[in-house]
């Protein structure tokens, strides 16, 4: 017979991993503490003010197939507020073409898997017609990889992509394209194990898979304010600017959660905190192989911010090749600027070459970019500039990581850990981080005797 007498648990972390945790602990009917260091939720996707603007540290977008992360719209009542567009259509201009500039798109159609982007390949101008038809073919052979195959982790993608008739050009163009956005990795520092998850998942298995959502909103609103609104409906008591000190068993056999000031005994602990600080927190014995964790790399990214006196581009965003320019959006409106000026912001994936720069040597290499990808703003003047810098943005996806990512359990019982960095089998995405806070609550769960359905399943 199961033990239904009131347990509790700590969270340690309070990014999306450990909200997750803590709601799903928190619905089966545990009294659940979350502890947070810094004076916010939301972990690396959160914003703050700067002047009369709110301002995301950086931009943070998820595609139709995040089910996880949808979830957790749901969850905390803000997927009306992150809407996912109608079908995928990115915006794509080369401003090195020899021509000039030239704009392509990458968009679906409303057709089965794979004919939903057969269209947009064909047509597709910054590839040759032979570079085209050798991406149908690589696109063919990927689809038959197993992600989870353990042999996959360890070859790169560049080399796989190579041996399947990919230019450099192509991988430029189009895989890169895709690939340093969501795996924070150029493709040859990139598992292919990873890779194949992306493009299979995001490109390959539904038609709608890729189709974009982000926040119109700024993401301190959905990761903080609606994310503590939904913790303090679930009675979740919520502890900021709380770190934790230590981690240790009680003599009863329960856990002792060290802050300063204050301990707090649980039954259970998920530790979701980055790679270097669960680490530091894990008591002697509770993994096999603890310094793993630190071969566990990280992988920066740059955010630029420009704020101009009109409007510059028409797009929410677009996507470029031939510049060092990534990503571009449009942050207008989420921001709270008023006055007929436009706010873009510039996501510069795989960044390490960059991250420690200067803002004057930044400055002086972007701006004159954007001109060149966008002529209305060769006469438009610059009111802000600035930009903010995550250099542990992510884990870093590189050939091997997969064995060094640890499951949620740990070997003591009643401590689980819980982060994209974990062994998710997604990238560092926000996908990767709910779902990661699904497996640690469900594994705390089982391991309490508490019914518990996986939500996604529940969903289904």
């Amino acid at each position: 017979m199961s033990d239904t007498r009131p347990k509790s648990a700590v969270v340690v972390g309070g990014g999306l991993a450990g909200i997750t945790a803590a709601l799903e602990l928190a619905d089966a009917g545990l009294d659940v503490t979350l502890v947070e260091g810094r004076p916010r939720l939301g972990g690396l996707a959160f914003s703050f003010r700067r002047g009369d603007l709110t301002v995301d540290n950086g931009q943070h977008v998820y595609l139709r197939c995040c089910t996880a992360y949808r979830w957790f719209l749901d969850r905390v009542g803000g997927a009306e507020l992150a809407p996912v567009q109608p079908r995928l259509d990115v915006p794509v201009l080369d401003v090195a073409h020899r021509g000039g500039p030239r704009l392509g798109r990458l968009r679906r159609d409303a057709l089965p898997v794979p004919l939903h982007l057969a269209r947009s390949l064909v047509t597709y101008p910054h590839l040759s017609l032979a570079e085209r038809a050798s991406v149908g073919r690589a696109a063919l052979a990927l689809k038959k990889l197993d992600p989870a195959d353990p042999a996959l982790d360890g070859v790169d993608f560049a080399s796989w992509l190579a041996r399947h008739g990919q230019s450099p050009r192509t991988i430029e163009a189009l895989w890169d394209l895709v690939g340093v956005a969501t795996l924070n990795a150029t493709a040859p520092n990139a598992s292919l194990g990873l890779a194949a998850m992306v493009f299979k998942t995001g490109l390959l298995s539904e038609a709608g898979a890729a189709d974009i959502g982000w926040a119109r909103v700024p993401l301190g609103h959905l990761h903080d304010t609606l994310a503590r609104k939904a913790l303090d409906a679930a009675s979740v008591r919520v502890a900021t600017r709380a770190k934790a000190e230590s981690i240790s068993r009680t003599e009863h056999g329960s856990w002792r959660v060290e802050l300063a000031g204050e301990a707090l005994e649980a039954e259970a602990v998920v530790l979701a905190v980055p790679q270097k600080e669960a680490h530091d927190l894990l008591p002697a014995g509770a993994l096999d192989e603890p310094d793993r964790l630190l071969g566990i790399g990280t992988a920066p990214i740059l955010n630029v911010h420009v704020v101009y006196d009109r409007k510059v581009l028409r797009q929410p965003f677009f996507a470029a090749l031939g510049t060092p320019v990534q990503w571009v959006f449009d942050r207008t409106d989420s921001s709270g600027l008023t006055g007929g000026g436009q706010y873009l912001a510039l996501s510069q994936s795989d960044a390490g070459d960059e991250i420690e720069l200067p803002v004057a040597e930044l400055r002086a290499r972007y701006l004159p970019e954007l001109e060149k990808l966008l002529p209305a703003a060769r006469g438009a003047e610059i009111l802000d500039f600035f930009v903010t810098r995550e250099r542990t943005a992510t884990f870093a996806p590189t050939p091997g990581v997969g064995r060094l990512r640890p499951s949620a359990r740990t070997r003591a019982d009643g401590l689980y850990l819980a982060g994209a960095w974990t062994a998710t089998g997604w990238p560092a995405t926000m996908e990767g981080a709910v779902r990661s806070g699904f497996s640690a609550a469900g594994a705390a769960l089982s391991a309490l005797g508490r019914p518990h359905v996986h939500p996604l399943q529940e969903a289904a």
